[in-house]
């Protein structure tokens, strides 16, 4: 656990590295608990017969997969390592797309 005294002694670089890796672990915290919810809402609707997107429409949570041509074209993709890292779909593919789909990941799997 960091001390205030610890905070006091810490250079600005090092401050700002801690301020970063903070961000991303209440970034990670926030998006692991929302996939929970979406999980769990998808299993209480699985249960009366419907699927999510179903009784969501157009509100479907930031996260979750939606199916066809239309919503795919305004997706946005977030790199799951750095959520600061998106791309609209459009254009050339950024780097980390490439690498997450040669390493077997889906185009769906980085929808955000």
């Amino acid at each position: 656990m960091i001390m205030r005294e610890d905070l006091e002694n810490m250079s600005l670089d090092e401050l700002r590295d801690l301020r970063k890796n903070l961000d991303r672990a209440i970034s990670s915290f926030q998006d692991r608990k929302r996939q929970a919810a979406v999980a769990a809402a998808a299993e209480v609707a699985k249960s009366h017969g419907f699927r999510l997107t179903e009784l969501l429409g157009d509100k479907v949570p930031r996260g979750t997969a939606r199916r066809g041509a239309a919503a795919r074209s305004d997706r946005l993709y977030v790199n799951p390592d750095n959520q600061d890292e998106t791309w609209s779909g459009r254009g050339r593919r950024p780097r980390w797309i490439n690498a997450a789909l040669d390493a077997g990941r889906t185009l769906d799997d980085l929808a955000g």
